[in-house]
């Protein structure tokens, strides 16, 4: 793992957004889909908020996906081994760059045919905590007229990330205004954030 850690950590240093193929494993990520597809199927994902709990706010005009949070509570063994792996890269994050992590906060992510996420940034005004952004792809057999790239907005150019199986992009929270550009099918990931608590 420690070689997909350092793509992801020296394409972030290079570029501001790290991108791992293959962060996911084949098999860890088809169990997280299946997980997301039973969770959305029994009607537990949820309508996303924009802004933290204080500030909360629901608009479709602005974001369309559905969200479920992950918690080693669930006692789900996928979801574990989701965070187990979270868990060594946080080490070999903190290890490696000095970034003093303390915490992660991920939940799953839906999009149906025809949603997106309008540009913003990740990082809450009245809260610093969220330091890195993560994003996790569980979509197989994606094409590009599937749609539903990652627009990140660099200073002087956009860069479309597609959200293919495995994938993970890796990214400032405060820095980056990014967006969902319009899905032409269901679109699926784990999404969430390294935290200084």
């Amino acid at each position: 793992m420690e070689k997909i850690f350092d793509t992801l950590i020296d394409s972030f240093i290079k570029d501001e957004v790290g991108i791992a193929d293959n962060f996911l494993s084949i098999s860890l990520a088809s169990h997280l889909k299946e997980n997301l597809i039973n969770l959305f199927n029994e009607k537990k994902l949820l309508t996303a908020g924009i802004g933290n709990n204080l500030i909360i706010n629901q608009n479709k005009l602005i974001r369309g996906d559905v969200i479920y949070w992950l918690d080693r509570k669930h006692g789900n063994q996928h979801e574990n081994d989701f965070f187990d792996l979270m868990d060594k890269f946080i080490l070999y994050l903190n290890s490696t760059c000095y970034t003093g992590i303390t915490g992660y906060e991920f939940h799953y992510t839906l999009y149906e045919s025809g949603a997106f996420y309008k540009k913003h940034i990740d990082q809450f005004q009245n809260n610093g905590s969220r330091q890195y952004s993560m994003v996790m792809y569980l979509n197989e057999d994606w094409l590009a007229k599937d749609g539903g790239e990652l627009c990140i907005h660099h200073e002087n150019s956009l860069q479309n990330i597609s959200p293919e199986n495995g994938k993970s992009v890796f990214f400032k929270s405060a820095e980056l205004e990014h967006e969902v550009l319009v899905t032409n099918k269901q679109r699926m990931s784990i999404t969430g954030w390294l935290k200084i608590n």
